[in-house]
């Protein structure tokens, strides 16, 4: 299919406009995300219609821990991404194409929306797995259609997108898990390829579209685990997001390119604890059998909402947000 957002240029280039690496692709080449490829001068979107991976999850598992908790949602994913993390959690289809990974299903739009009302505990769609928004013209199609069914659509996302296409796609969304690799500019360039200051303002467009956000910080040694710079980034969703935007601080282990130690529990824990005099919702992940998994009310510090694993508790909540002790009102859609 023809991709969306590009421009044509001379002698059969085309400049993609989809994210910021804004790529000026040459005849018979593809961009940094694997994926959108110049065929003689029209940019060709490879995955639409393709999935690599679908499955019935809780929505904890974007994770999303304010937005109807204790659902499920019909979740799918494709192939590439346009950023190059050593760490990459889904390598097998985030880091390649179509001709690396021959186990695609084809799926038409009605196929989608078919199997998310086949799913009856479903609340809609989750696109995630690899980079979603690379597929935008697929999500877009999908996305209409499920949000004309009265469904939910989310995007699980490491934010990396021009404004233009952000926007468009805004409208049909309800919810966003925005991964932040790392707050400092030089070492997010270095780890990602991506500069940091167009995830930011994803971040910011989201909120102002209205749309429930989460964000999750893989913290990694060496990488994103500086005590001065993490409080940074606390410090800026306080003041650019607001006090009770979820953050959700996962632990790492070794993966892919990546061979360092894993995050140690205690760090996990003193960053919560130190994003916490910022932000009223900070969680663990990655850490069984932590406590830092339950919602705690910032009115009186009562277990409002009790999680093991993706298993959900509404222990003192009622169905307005408002906490049973003191009335505080929780920010759960």
């Amino acid at each position: 299919m023809e991709a969306r957002y590009y421009t044509r240029l001379e002698n059969n280039e085309v400049n993609c406009t989809l994210c910021p690496h804004n790529c000026l692709i040459s005849k018979g080449h593809k961009g940094i995300c694997k994926v959108r490829s110049n065929n003689s001068g029209v940019l060709v979107a490879e995955m639409y219609g393709l999935l690599a991976a679908t499955h019935l999850d809780p929505i904890e598992k974007k994770p999303l821990y304010h937005f109807f908790p204790g659902s499920e949602i019909f979740s799918l994913g494709s192939l590439g991404c346009n950023f190059h993390c050593s760490c990459c959690q889904n390598y097998e289809i985030s880091q390649t194409g179509k001709a690396g990974f021959p186990h695609l299903q084809a799926s038409s739009v009605a196929d989608v929306v078919r199997a998310t009302k086949a799913f009856h505990t479903s609340i809609g769609v989750a696109y995630t797995y690899n980079e979603p928004m690379i597929g935008i013209e697929f999500m877009q199609d999908i996305a209409r259609e499920i949000n004309s069914a009265g469904l939910k659509n989310i995007a699980v996302s490491n934010g990396y997108v021009n404004k233009e296409p952000l926007q468009e796609l805004i409208p049909y969304f309800d919810a966003f898990n925005i991964d932040l690799k790392c707050f400092d500019a030089k070492m997010h360039k270095q780890f990602t390829g991506g500069e940091l200051q167009y995830v930011l303002e994803t971040l910011e467009t989201i909120v102002s579209g209205g749309k429930h956000l989460e964000i999750t910080v893989l913290l990694i040694p060496g990488i994103n685990d500086d005590n001065g710079i993490f409080e940074k980034m606390v410090s800026w969703i306080l003041r650019h997001l607001g006090k009770d935007i979820p953050l959700h601080i996962s632990r790492y282990f070794p993966r892919y390119k990546m061979t360092s130690e894993s995050t140690t529990v205690k760090d996990i824990g003193e960053k919560v604890s130190l994003a916490g005099r910022y932000l009223n919702f900070v969680y663990s992940g990655n850490t069984p059998g932590n406590t830092r998994q339950d919602t705690i009310c910032p009115g009186c510090d009562s277990v409002v909402i009790k999680r093991k694993g993706y298993s959900v508790n509404m222990e003192n909540i009622d169905n307005t947000g408002s906490c049973l002790t003191c009335g505080y009102k929780i920010a759960i859609t």
